[in-house]
């Protein structure tokens, strides 16, 4: 048990291996924007306004919004004073503890693992869908994950882009940061696009009633859509690569999800002002929809080069994210040290190699829609850790006390906890039950490796 609990302590993690700091402000502002905006935006509003929010999803965004950006207040406030790589795992083993992090670390492995797995297997399915449009057919068993009563073996594609994006990923970080950093950009032109056409016809009397669930719904309706936001948290895995961190975390993680925030926003209220909310029910793809209602069809392609975009960046920044969480628990020696040897580049290849080969392996394999809101769960409980772990934080005088302090300490900390824990019961009992699989599985690999060749032995 003392080791469990044993804490870093801030001057003896400095002779640690470091990685190079090449990141900026617009670098980590863009790496969130990357990691939220996927094709959630293109589907989500859609989804919910047509059976749960209505037009008051625009409100459910907002709400979400205000929950999440709580959070990412108190990730700032950590980034900044201890920017290490391991975003929640690293903040937790400074406050809490050496199993308190490896938990953690254990359920960011699981968020991290399987959004680059399902995200893929979205990407693949769009690929498919435009490449069948025109008239393209790929071979029907390396065409969707193993399915043989449907003839399927293998999603050779969705196992294709993870491999992509890892080799990006070895070939160094400033690199790769300046292809997503092209990607967002037209990825964000994309919607853009999609608001200044369909802002000309958007009819407001669409907009009426605008809360006909009442405001019951725009609650659940926050409830689903705050898992949009999702994924700003692996901007803070970057703390340790970030040029003057004090200054360009809280403004990197701030700013994403400020301009996510609107986007979202903006997009809900076109869609639901073109289209009456009542026919988007069951429309999977509904801004293209809202376009085909208006015979917009030119820009259908667009919207199509958006989603693929969209989603190979969020590829992108969870693979990334999902190395340096790796990256940090192997320097601490709770896994196998070769996962924290990096190249010339101070790139931890072997990890990444590993890592991406063995999610696009389960890419390939396993259909994965019905454990996506195991990603959430592991989300959900890093925020609620984070959120109240700033409180030990500012009472724990041996950790740096320069950088950004969350305002209107303690009481948005603790609102921040409270928003994300009442969200985590609403999870379903299935998914509560896969967790603590999931949870018993880390305890046992904790004790039977990681607490042998930990680097903080207990005193």
């Amino acid at each position: 048990m003392n080791q469990f609990f044993k804490k870093k302590q801030w001057l003896s993690s400095q002779s640690n291996k470091k990685l190079k700091k090449t990141l900026g402000a617009f670098d980590l502002t863009m790496l969130g924007v990357g990691a939220v905006v996927g094709s959630g935006i293109f589907i989500l509003p859609g989804e919910i306004s047509s059976t749960i929010t209505g037009p008051g999803i625009m409100i459910s965004f907002i709400i979400a919004a205000i929950g999440c950006g709580l959070a990412a207040l108190c990730y700032s406030e950590f980034s900044s004073k201890i920017p290490q790589a391991g975003s929640a795992y690293t903040y937790s083993y400074y406050v809490f503890g050496e199993g308190i992090a490896w938990i953690l670390g254990w359920a960011l492995l699981l968020e991290y693992g399987l959004a680059i797995a399902a995200v893929a297997s979205g990407w693949s399915s769009y690929v498919i869908n435009l490449l069948s449009g025109m008239d393209i057919h790929l071979v029907k068993a390396l065409s969707g994950s193993y399915d043989p009563s449907s003839g399927q073996y293998f999603d050779l594609l969705s196992f294709l882009i993870i491999i992509i994006i890892g080799a990006l990923l070895v070939n160094g970080v400033r690199e790769s940061t300046r292809i997503n950093n092209i990607m967002v950009i037209i990825k964000i032109l994309v919607v853009l696009l999609f608001i200044i056409v369909g802002v000309f016809y958007v009819k407001p009397e669409n907009w009426t009633p605008f809360l006909p669930f009442g405001f019951n719904g725009v609650l659940t309706g926050a409830s689903m859509v705050f898992f949009a936001y999702i994924g700003f948290d692996a901007v803070s895995s970057a703390a340790e690569e970030v040029k003057n961190p004090q200054k360009n975390m809280p403004i990197g993680i701030i700013s994403a999800l400020t301009i996510c925030t609107i986007l979202y926003i903006i997009v809900s209220a076109v869609l639901t002002g073109v289209v009456p909310y009542q026919r988007l029910e069951g429309v999977g793809a509904p801004v293209a929809f809202a376009l085909q209602s208006i015979n917009q069809n030119w820009i259908a392609g667009f919207l199509s080069l958006g989603a693929i975009v969209g989603m190979t960046t969020v590829i992108f920044v969870m693979s990334y994210g999902g190395t340096r969480l790796i990256f940090a628990m192997s320097r601490d020696g709770l896994l196998p040290k070769v996962l924290s040897k990096t190249n010339e580049k101070q790139t931890p290849v072997h990890n990444t190699i590993i890592l991406t080969i063995s999610m696009g392996v389960v890419s390939g394999l396993v259909p994965l829609s019905q454990l996506a809101s195991l990603i959430n769960i592991g989300t959900l409980f890093a925020f609620c850790t984070v959120s109240i772990g700033v409180l030990f934080l500012r009472r724990n005088h041996t950790l740096p006390t320069e950088g950004f302090n969350v305002p209107f300490y303690p009481v948005l900390p603790l609102v921040s906890f409270g928003i994300c824990l009442y969200l985590m019961t609403n999870l379903s009992r299935t998914t509560w039950i896969a967790f603590m699989i999931w949870f018993i599985l880390g305890i046992i690999v904790y004790f039977s490796y990681g607490i042998k060749h930990s680097k903080l032995k207990a005193e």
